[in-house]
């Protein structure tokens, strides 16, 4: 039953909503098993001439070290919707968790948490990101824990709204009257009814952050070589922008399908657009 609503719920997206899930669903491929199906090795030297134009041996062509471009895509695919996946999974989770401790606990709990995170979101996100990665170096752990705090208060704004708005209902009101612990309430009562704004919170949150991490990997603070993400596949092909090297505009392109796709997704799923 659940897998047929889910093909009923395909079915009835809009254009826009069908097109953007067919290229969440490529590169969520790609990031999985692309590597695996790469046809060269993503650092091996497969070509002679650098920014080779795209043949039958290099489908996508060459990079500006003579590397097979349709490789490193993969590669670079993989660390962009990895890292990005991981970070908005942890920032989601900790924002709507700091959320609705504060909806369902003492008001001092609450003025101390909203106090943090408007400090926190005061701070600009490539400072911090520069200050963090200038003092403890490059890594993917790093990455992953400065985008998940730089997104954590706008996640925790968005889930303390909805929860505050829902510990003033009715059936929250009842549930406290029977005598239900805080946990509970937040956890069963309050979170379920969070779900479907949440889901589009999530959706924006990971294109904030595949961007944000592509502009760092861009200014040359994401990972080290010869791990290289979207963003720095862009950055190192630069030399080739004034010939319009497939090597850079591949990689741009990648970068825009990803984050409209899902922007499409959402927009689809989320605004009433399932007729």
């Amino acid at each position: 039953m659940k897998i047929a609503a889910l093909f009923t719920t395909i079915r009835n997206l809009p254009l826009s909503g069908k097109i953007g899930l067919a290229f969440v669903v490529f590169w969520l491929l790609a990031a999985a098993f692309g590597p695996m199906l790469a046809p060269h090795p993503p650092g091996a030297f497969v070509s002679e001439e650098v920014f080779a134009d795209a043949s039958s041996r290099l489908w996508l062509g060459s990079d500006f070290l003579g590397r097979d471009v349709l490789s490193r895509l993969l590669m670079g695919a993989r660390f962009t919707v990895g890292l990005s996946a991981v970070a908005v999974t942890l920032a989601v989770g900790i924002g709507t968790g700091l959320a609705l401790t504060a909806a369902v606990g003492p008001h001092w709990v609450d003025e101390l948490l909203s106090r943090a995170m408007d400090t926190l979101i005061s701070i600009p996100s490539k400072i911090f990101a520069l200050v963090l990665i200038a003092a403890f170096g490059s890594s993917e752990l790093l990455l992953i824990v400065i985008l998940a705090v730089i997104y954590v208060p706008g996640n925790f704004r968005i889930a303390r709204s909805l929860a505050v708005g829902l510990a003033r209902l009715d059936y929250v009101e009842v549930a406290r009257a029977r005598g239900e612990g805080r946990l509970y309430i937040a956890l069963s009562e309050m979170l379920p009814n969070m779900i479907r704004p949440l889901a589009a919170d999530i959706g924006l949150r990971f294109v904030f952050i595949v961007l944000l991490l592509s502009g760092l990997s861009f200014l040359g603070l994401g990972l080290a070589p010869p791990d290289a993400d979207l963003g720095s596949l862009v950055r190192e092909n630069t030399s080739g922008l004034a010939e319009g090297a497939l090597a850079i505009f591949v990689r741009a392109t990648a970068i825009a399908t990803l984050t409209v796709s899902v922007n499409l997704l959402i927009d689809a799923l989320t605004q009433g657009k399932v007729r």
